[in-house]
């Protein structure tokens, strides 16, 4: 009975052990391996791997004090572009305030120089009027002169043109003495 049992063992041992693609004496010798070269190479790749950890720990300070420095320039440029917008609000609003003031301005010149073409075209209408009623006195005075003389001259008749000549003429006399 001991050696079917055997026997059996064999044939399960051989069945799973030497199952293609799943042979455990691969296994085996590869954990042996492992095992042998931790106790030989175990104090340097530990001492490797020591050094290695500490070199990931410094690099990783250094990130994080980088991520820091970063975050505190990231804070430090949100405050500028706060500020800025802040800058932007406040000069739109002076620039608001001083169209408003402009136009102002313009319409108080406009009105101004408004008041000065009226009073300057109010002179000129008076200019022009008084020159225009000189004229007018000139040029009636002229006709008034022009028919005058031809009413004398029709009217005038020759014993009339002796009297007047006499009249002159004494008149000249009278004016010396």
């Amino acid at each position: 009975m001991f050696g079917v049992f055997l026997l059996e063992w064999r044939e399960w041992l051989n069945t799973y052990f030497n199952y293609p693609g799943l042979e455990v004496w691969k296994f085996l010798n590869l954990g042996i391996f492992l095992l042998v070269m931790i106790k030989v190479a175990g104090k340097p790749l530990g001492a490797a791997l020591a050094s290695r950890r500490e070199r990931i720990q410094a690099e990783l300070a250094a990130a994080q004090k980088e991520k820091d420095d970063a975050l505190a320039n990231l804070a430090a440029a949100d405050s500028l572009l706060a500020r800025r917008e802040d800058e932007i609000s406040n000069i739109a609003a002076h620039a608001r305030q001083e169209a408003v003031d402009e136009k102002e301005r313009l319409a108080n010149a406009a009105t101004s120089e408004i008041e000065k073409l009226k009073i300057q075209g109010q002179r000129q209408i008076e200019q022009a009027g008084k020159v225009a009623r000189k004229t007018l006195r000139q040029f009636l005075a002229d006709r008034s002169i022009q028919l005058a003389r031809e009413s004398v001259r029709q009217n005038l008749r020759p014993e009339d043109d002796v009297r007047l000549v006499t009249e002159s003429i004494s008149g000249l006399g009278r004016n010396r003495a």
